[in-house]
C-alpha cells in the first residue's frame, strides 16, 4: 500500500472478490470499484484508507500528484 498523508490516489481492483467475506466485497464496491482493472480516485482521508487496508490484498494503490 502507498505511503500517503493527504492528496489523493489512485486505487485499483486487482484480484476477484470471489470467495472473499461478504464485508470485504461490500467495501470493495464502497470503493466504487467493480471489475478486475478498474480504477478510482479518491482523497486520502482516514475512512477511505481505512477501506484500503480491509481489502489491501485486492487493490494496488497508488498516489496521484
Amino acid at each position: 500500500m502507498a505511503d500517503v498523508s493527504n492528496g489523493r490516489i489512485r486505487i485499483r481492483l486487482a484480484r476477484s472478490t470471489i470467495g472473499t467475506p461478504p464485508n470485504q466485497r461490500a467495501t470493495i464496491r464502497s470503493l466504487g470499484l467493480r471489475k478486475i482493472g478498474s480504477a478510482v480516485e479518491q482523497e486520502a482521508n482516514g475512512v477511505i484508507m481505512g477501506m484500503v487496508k480491509t481489502v489491501s490484498h485486492l487493490v494496488k494503490v497508488e498516489r496521484i500528484g
